[in-house]
């Protein structure tokens, strides 16, 4: 089975939003900042940068990581990366969340549904959907915002933390693009995002408000949804100690997020039941013809971010960094029904339903999902990191995630409304204690100096995840009452220690090659699944495995305004704990683990010509994948019990080819006038698939 992609991306002009900013601060820099050698590679304006450094080159197409504070960034690779500064994001995008700022980066796509979506902005990249977000990695200041804990929408939801970074506090934005790095895990086969937060160098206050309103009008839903955001923050440079303090107010109403239906073929003759008005005639996306009912859960949410930062310089090569940060998200979800009894005008919410002289299966709580959510959520950061520039640099980092407290409350498909509004039977679902550790030692070698032949960079790595999910049945008021007979029971740990080497070579004046190797011990342990309903509950055997994933990339000079690279890597992405120990049910969805799932591990390569221009850039590259083992969610939808059931499975092969062409340009047409574009053209095939098989000769079901 073959699936075709096609992404187009043209922005240009000034992007205004409608936003109050106000700033106080005095600049006088004072400790060596992010700054890129090669505007090419990252991608950014060349005039921008020329201005901050006219010495920049494009010497060979490698980036030179010369900032002190933490940054998960490689020292040199020629590879695609792509980049943004805080100034083109002010010029350029209206930026509500940190995730905006990379709508128009080449390839990459965030399933945002609307602002502020907390549980379902997945990243996806070159040849990795929206389904699959563990196949990218997302660090700010170096800390792990990507979360590994699951992968897919279904069942549970593990899109990275963006809430973690606010769009005020970004310095810059950089993409590496592929696993051709030997310092990353093999879930970066996708893409790996850095974000760089700024350090004041001196005092400085800035106060910033911004306001959306969106129209909406789908089926019987036509309204304007709205969203406010406030941003505060303060800080200051005293000697060699810096602080910042932000905090930050999200307050936003998205639009419908699902739909309730009932599918034509499913009418039979009626026998008892409600003649009702107000449902919609449309198709879904198998172009089968469906009656829409109502609206499914469409989110109320408040996010409270605050965040501290410290540095101090202990030396003018060695800094020690420290961030803590916090979120908060009280959530509501609410549906609406779009039926009204023939007879009487009344709204129904439950019983049989007869459309155009045909019964329909009961109206249930399972349609009209009601759900309030209270998060807590805390993310600390320390590293100790020298930036000599000489013989050798080093760095220690550790971070941890933590659900402090992660609270769900939903009602149960007996539970229907109007009466729902007010209390009935329902579920609480716990995640507290579930979090995630990762520790890194790294260190640079340069035994020629910053410009020689060889630069080794080398180090270990410690990843470790937890999951723990409870969920309980609530047979009195599921608004408020405590957690009763368990429902299900899950939770496991992961852990993966890694050991990686890589060499800089440069050969010959033109040409660079990267030669890397990652080796990788996966752990497996405390894993259960206890269902009451089915009666289950089995603890899983730990496992282990080892990997090793070789790196190459090799770069030529072809003039002073262009380079060629090719690259080629080996990653290994692990099955997450939600995947393997995690089945869920709610009263409209089911998930289904399974804990003998296989890594994914996949061979990709490409070949990249950049070429500046005199007031801009632009790139071709041809990349392509071979995926093994792919792990994917499949879904399907059982009319019966009128509910999603999702199964994770591996995928045995798929291949994976395209092509991926970028401009940037300043004074395009005329002068004043700039422009960034990128198209995307990817092809993959499934050859291979043994499970989920619907129907002969379907491969996907």
């Amino acid at each position: 089975m073959k699936f075709h992609r096609y992404q187009v991306k043209p922005m240009a002009g000034l992007t205004i939003g409608r936003s109050i900013t106000c700033d106080a601060s005095r600049q006088s820099p004072v400790y060596p900042q992010l700054k890129p050698l090669v505007a090419a590679l990252l991608g950014v304006s060349l005039s921008t940068v020329q201005a901050q450094d006219s010495s920049s080159t494009k010497d060979i197409g490698v980036v030179i990581v010369s900032s002190g504070r933490p940054s998960s960034l490689p020292t040199v690779i020629p590879t695609t990366m792509e980049g943004i500064s805080a100034k083109e994001i002010q010029e350029r995008i209206n930026a509500m969340d940190s995730e905006d700022v990379l709508k128009y980066f080449p390839s990459l796509l965030v399933r945002k549904r609307y602002i502020g979506d907390y549980n379902h902005a997945m990243l996806s990249s070159r040849a990795s959907g929206t389904g699959n977000p563990a196949r990218s990695m997302v660090f700010a200041d170096g800390m792990l915002l990507s979360n590994y804990l699951g992968n897919s929408v279904s069942g549970l939801s593990f899109p990275p933390r963006w809430s973690m970074v606010t769009p005020s506090e970004i310095e810059r934005v950089d993409v590496m693009y592929g696993p051709y790095s030997a310092a990353y895990a093999g879930n970066s086969a996708g893409a790996v995002v850095e974000f760089v937060t700024r350090m004041p160098s001196s005092f400085e206050a800035h106060a910033q408000a911004s306001y959306v309103s969106q129209p909406f009008d789908l089926y019987n839903t036509d309204q304007s949804f709205r969203a406010w955001r406030s941003d505060l923050s303060l800080g200051d440079r005293v000697g060699a100690f810096s602080w910042l303090l932000a905090a930050s107010r999200l307050d936003s109403t998205g639009q419908p997020q699902t739909f309730a239906t009932r599918t034509l073929s499913t009418g039979t003759a009626v026998t008892n039941g409600s003649a009702v008005n107000g449902a919609f005639l449309t198709r879904n996306s198998s172009l089968a013809d469906i009656y829409v009912i109502g609206t499914g859960t469409q989110y109320a949410t408040v996010q409270d971010h605050l965040k501290l930062k410290l540095a101090y310089d202990l030396s003018p090569t060695t800094r020690i960094s420290y961030t803590g940060a916090l979120w908060r998200n009280d959530s509501q979800g609410r549906p609406d029904s779009y039926l009204t009894n023939a007879s009487t005008g009344a709204p129904v919410y439950s019983g049989p339903i007869v459309i155009n002289g045909k019964q329909f299966a009961p109206v249930t709580g399972g349609d009209f999902a009601l759900t309030n959510e209270a998060l807590n959520h805390h993310l600390h950061g320390l590293s100790l990191k020298t930036n000599t520039k000489g013989l050798f640099d080093w760095e220690l980092a550790a971070s941890s995630y933590d659900y402090r407290s992660d609270l769900k409350r939903q009602n149960a498909a007996t539970t229907t409304l109007p009466a729902a509004l007010s209390g009935g039977a329902g579920t609480i679902a716990r995640g507290d204690g579930t979090g995630w550790t990762n520790l890194a030692l790294r260190g640079t070698w340069r035994p020629f100096g910053m410009q020689g032949s060889h630069l080794l960079d080398f180090g270990y790595q410690r990843d470790q995840y937890k999951l723990r999910y409870l969920t309980s049945s609530i047979s009195g008021n599921w608004l408020s009452d405590p957690q009763g007979a368990l429902a299900s029971d899950i939770g496991g740990e992961t852990r993966m220690d890694s050991f990686y080497i890589q060499d800089t070579w440069r050969f010959m004046p033109r040409w660079l090659a990267v030669l890397g190797l990652r080796s990788e011990r996966w752990n497996t342990s405390e894993g259960y699944t206890q269902i009451a309903a089915a009666s289950y509950n089995r603890v899983w055997p730990t496992r282990e495995k080892s990997y090793l994933s070789p790196k190459a990339a090799l770069s030529y000079q072809l003039s002073d305004d262009s380079v060629l690279k090719f690259a080629s890597g080996r990653a290994v992405r692990m099955p997450t704990v939600s995947e393997l120990y995690g089945n869920v049910s709610t009263s409209n969805s089911q998930y289904i683990n399974d804990p003998n799932l296989l890594p994914e591990r996949s061979v990709s390569g490409e070949i990249g010509y950049e070429k500046s221009l005199p007031d801009g850039l632009w790139r071709l590259t041809y990349f392509q994948e071979v995926t093994q083992d792919g792990l994917f969610s499949q879904s399907i939808f059982d009319a019966n019990a009128n509910r999603t059931i999702s199964r994770v499975q591996n995928v045995g092969r798929i291949e994976t080819r395209g092509a991926e062409a970028s401009l940037q340009q300043q004074n395009f047409g005329f002068k004043g006038l700039s422009f960034i574009g990128s198209l995307t053209f990817t092809e993959s095939t499934i050859t291979e698939n043994a499970g989920f098989v619907a129907v002969a000769g379907d491969t996907l079901g």
